[in-house]
């Protein structure tokens, strides 16, 4: 398929799932860093109940919503980018 085709399926958000080789995948920039952050009490006890329930660590429930959030943000920006009529708000 050529690229541009493929480049209007994926902006039009077709799972480009069957188009890939998925023996081949990678996923670059996996490696980790640590970083230490200060949150007030009241969110970490928000983040512990919401862990708790889940059945996560609270590590994994913050990793898993700032991806989550990130995935998001970066899908709305290559929207607008996708269309330049389209101003963020």
């Amino acid at each position: 398929m050529p690229a541009g085709e493929f480049d209007r399926k994926f902006q039009s958000g077709e799972d480009m799932v069957a188009y890939c080789d998925t023996n081949t995948v990678r996923q670059p920039k996996l490696e980790q860093k640590r970083v230490n952050v200060d949150f007030p009490v009241w969110m970490i006890e928000g983040l512990d109940h919401a862990a708790r329930e889940l059945g996560v660590t609270r590590q994994s429930l913050i990793k898993f919503w700032l991806a989550e959030k990130l995935k998001t943000s970066m899908q709305d920006n290559l929207k607008v980018m996708a269309r330049p009529d389209l101003k963020e708000v």
